[in-house]
C-alpha cells in the first residue's frame, strides 16, 4: 500500500462488526495544512473497496489535494435499522467515523463533501439532507433513492435474481405490510425538511433501471426550488458510468469550495 493511503479497521459501538475504512491522502500531504474531505460511499452488496476499485482514488486525492474516506457500510443503507441494535450506522457515521477522521487530519471544514453510488447514492443524500450543517454539498450517482418494497424486489430480481436486498431490508427496517418503507425515501426526507435549501448534484444513467426515480427526484426538487443539479448520461449501473460519473462530482465539489 501506497504510503499516502491508509487502511482503517474500527470497532464500533453501533455496529456487530468491525468497520474497515481506506483513507486516501494527497501525496503532497503535510499534517500542518487544511485539506477538503471527500466521503464516498459504496453500493449494496458492495464493500469500502468498491471506489478504489472502480476509480483511481490516489489520482483524485493528489488532483483535487483532499482526503478522500471509503468506509464499509455493510448492506445497512446507511440508517440506524430500529429493528437491529448492530446496524446502526448513522451512528456509526457521524459519532465514531467523522471523529476519528478530524482527529487523524487538520480537515477544512467548511468544505466536507459526501457521494456514493447505488446504496451509497442514497446514504450520501440521506445524511446531507439530515445533517446539512457538517456538509458542504453532496452528490449521488445512480442512487437507490426510493425505498419502496416492490421497487426494490423488482431491482434485486433484476440485479441478481434473488430478493436478496428486500430480505435484507426487512430486516433493517422491518416487513413492508407494518413499515413505511418510503418515509426513508430521499423524497419524503426532503418534503420533511421544508428548510433544506442547499444545492447537490445527481445523476443516472439513462439505460439503468433506477432512471426513472432520478427523474421523480429532479421533478421534486424543482417543485420545491431546492438548487440541485442533475446529470442524465448514457450508460448503466455499471463501474464503468461510475467511473466517468464521479469525475462530474469532483468538479462540482471543487467548484463549491468555499
Amino acid at each position: 500500500m501506497l504510503q499516502a493511503q491508509e487502511k482503517w479497521v474500527l470497532k464500533s459501538d453501533y455496529l456487530t462488526s468491525p468497520d474497515t475504512v481506506f483513507v486516501f491522502k494527497p501525496k503532497t500531504y503535510h499534517p500542518a495544512e487544511k485539506y477538503p474531505l471527500v466521503y464516498l460511499l459504496h453500493g449494496y452488496s458492495e464493500n469500502y473497496r468498491q471506489w478504489s476499485k472502480t476509480t483511481d482514488l490516489q489520482k483524485r486525492a493528489d488532483d483535487y489535494n483532499c482526503i478522500i474516506v471509503t468506509p464499509d457500510g455493510f448492506t445497512s443503507f446507511y440508517i440506524n435499522s430500529p429493528q437491529n441494535k448492530g446496524v446502526r450506522y448513522e451512528d456509526f457515521f457521524f459519532k465514531e467515523l467523522v471523529p476519528k477522521v478530524h482527529e487523524a487530519f487538520h480537515i477544512d471544514e467548511k468544505n466536507i463533501f459526501i457521494s456514493g453510488l447505488s446504496m451509497g447514492g442514497y446514504g450520501a443524500l440521506r445524511y446531507f439532507i439530515l445533517h446539512p450543517g457538517y456538509f458542504n454539498t453532496a452528490g449521488a450517482s445512480s442512487g437507490a433513492l426510493e425505498i419502496d418494497y416492490p421497487a426494490f424486489q423488482h431491482a434485486s430480481q433484476h440485479f441478481w435474481q434473488t430478493n436478496r436486498m428486500t430480505d435484507d431490508l426487512i430486516k433493517h427496517i422491518g416487513n413492508p405490510a407494518a413499515t413505511d418503507w418510503n418515509s426513508y425515501s430521499i423524497s419524503t426526507l426532503l418534503q420533511e425538511t421544508p428548510d433544506f435549501n442547499k444545492p447537490f448534484i445527481f445523476d443516472c444513467g439513462t439505460d439503468d433501471i433506477l432512471y426513472p426515480a432520478s427523474l421523480r427526484l429532479k421533478a421534486l426538487t424543482d417543485r420545491l426550488h431546492i438548487p440541485a443539479t442533475f446529470m442524465a448520461m448514457p450508460g448503466n449501473h455499471n463501474t464503468a458510468y461510475w467511473n466517468t460519473s464521479i469525475d462530474y462530482h469532483f468538479v462540482y465539489f471543487a467548484q463549491h469550495k468555499k
